[in-house]
């Protein structure tokens, strides 16, 4: 049986009467001050209004006071979840620092590594002082190609020193006099030199035809010469440096000619570079 709402306000009754007669004193004046202060407030009287003033200064600074632990909790955990995001990423920047240094370490290795296996195949070859010179004329027909420069003894050409356009190969000294010299082009019928085919390191042997292209002849993996490949000098020979770039393979399929397309454009030449190259004694 749920109790009545007489027995509720009995038993509340009687908890209160149980305070003592200090207690219920305080409690009513409690009340009374609260009814008086808040009657008085609405007729704005300025004591009043420098009470609630108070009151309310007093009331603001419990509330900060109060509030500063939770802040300070607050920015303690947010400095922390700074702290190890800065350690994460800080631990990153060195894992990759690590690698790049590895790869650099790498390159090195592999750049020392390519100039030692350089010096063993030629000898470390090493370019000498570069002459330009102008292209005075041509000299063209069915079978020779073959150019003038204005450079010559008295400038320090010398037979069979190696002609550049840029940094392509051109062709090769044949004949000096004493301010000009015939240059022999890479197209020329005459002209055969050793060369090798990139990727697949095919030696070969590039020859002239008398016309604007060259053919691949003489070589032994005539199927590993794709179309698009770059032709290079060998080195075989010492006759040129390894490494200068000729031209690019213009495979057609219709024909078995290995046809060579020159980087250079020999019809077009205004100015050369005449270079020698020399052996360096090996260490």
């Amino acid at each position: 049986m749920e109790p009545s709402r007489d027995d509720f306000v009995i038993a509340l009754r009687s908890a209160f009467l149980k305070k003592g007669t200090q207690q219920r004193f305080s409690l009513l004046s409690l009340i009374f001050f609260s009814i008086v202060f808040l009657i008085l407030g609405s007729f704005n009287f300025k004591i009043i209004n420098y009470v609630k003033a108070g009151i309310k200064e007093v009331v603001y600074r419990s509330s900060f006071i109060v509030s500063v632990p939770e802040n300070l909790l607050k920015d303690s955990y947010l400095t922390i979840q700074n702290h190890k995001k800065l350690y994460k990423e800080n631990e990153k920047i060195k894992s990759e620092l690590e690698i790049l240094k590895a790869k650099d370490l790498l390159n090195e290795f592999i750049i020392l590594e390519n100039q030692r296996l350089k010096n063993i195949v030629d000898d470390h070859l090493v370019k000498s002082d570069t002459i330009i010179a102008k292209v005075l004329s041509d000299k063209s027909s069915p079978y020779l190609r073959s150019i003038i420069i204005n450079k010559g003894s008295k400038h320090k050409v010398n037979l069979g020193m190696v002609v550049i356009d840029g940094a392509y190969l051109v062709g090769k000294i044949v004949e000096v006099n004493y301010s000009s010299s015939r240059v022999l082009l890479l197209s020329d019928l005459n002209s055969k030199i050793p060369v090798i085919v990139e990727p697949n390191t095919v030696i070969s042997i590039l020859s002239g035809t008398g016309k604007d292209y060259g053919v691949i002849q003489y070589s032994k993996k005539y199927e590993d010469i794709k179309n698009e490949s770059v032709i290079y000098t060998s080195g075989a020979g010492s006759l040129f440096k390894a490494g200068i770039p000729i031209g690019r393979m213009n495979i057609n399929n219709l024909s078995d000619e290995k046809k060579v397309d020159f980087f250079s454009d020999f019809s077009q030449l205004k100015f050369v570079k005449v270079v020698s190259f020399k052996k360096s004694e090996n260490k």
